[in-house]
């Protein structure tokens, strides 16, 4: 099922990959905000360096987070759409599992959640426990670990998070696979207004 585009804007990035049968082709951008506007031309950017266009594509694969409510949100909106109008299967990936992708098992995930709290994910040979929110002075982990919040006995990631979508992507493209959605384990931190609504008077 190549080639697969893959991108993520679940952290303070926005980063893309085409996986060919030949070749690899990579773009990583540190960034706050802006990834709604870069994220298209980064992808056709991405597709220009493998020599190829949207029509080639054969499955677009996506991380769903955990991570930034708005970045979560603008990858997976732009991989439905593309899917979509390209006629193609979209894979969700989380970005625990693509950070463990590649990595001698077991290891255990740990990522900054902000709040005091970090999401924590084990995974082992014979496959993953359940991703788990949990306050920072509640953590014990034994054996190795990989993540942002993993310390300085952290396993460095495999490979890039982009590349780890694409070839997660690729592995379940052969299977029927659910839409992409969002991967939360917190609620949004936006609270709806406190302001009463407007009463609407008759004519």
């Amino acid at each position: 099922m190549l080639p697969i585009l893959a991108f993520d804007t679940s952290a303070a990035h926005c980063a893309a990959a085409l996986l060919m049968s030949d070749r690899l082709i990579l773009r990583h951008e540190p960034m706050e905000k802006g990834q709604a506007e870069r994220l298209i031309p980064m992808l056709e950017e991405v597709l220009a360096g493998g020599g190829i266009d949207w029509s080639s594509l054969k499955v677009i694969a996506v991380g769903t987070g955990p991570g930034n409510f708005t970045g979560v949100r603008i990858a997976v909106a732009a991989a439905r759409g593309l899917a979509l109008g390209l006629g193609i299967p979209a894979v969700g990936v989380t970005r625990l599992e693509a950070l463990a992708h590649g990595l001698p098992r077991p290891v255990t995930v740990v990522e900054d959640a902000r709040r005091g709290e970090v999401y924590v994910q084990e995974f082992h040979a014979t496959g993953a426990g359940p991703a788990r929110l949990l306050p920072l002075g509640e953590l014990t982990v034994s054996g190795p670990v990989t993540g942002l919040a993993a310390g300085a006995a952290a396993v460095p990631p495999a490979m890039p998070i982009a590349e780890a979508v694409a070839r997660i992507g690729a592995a379940r493209a052969g299977t029927p696979q659910p839409r992409p959605a969002p991967f939360y384990l917190r609620g949004a931190d936006a609270a709806p207004p406190s302001d009463p609504p407007p009463v609407i008077l008759d004519a």
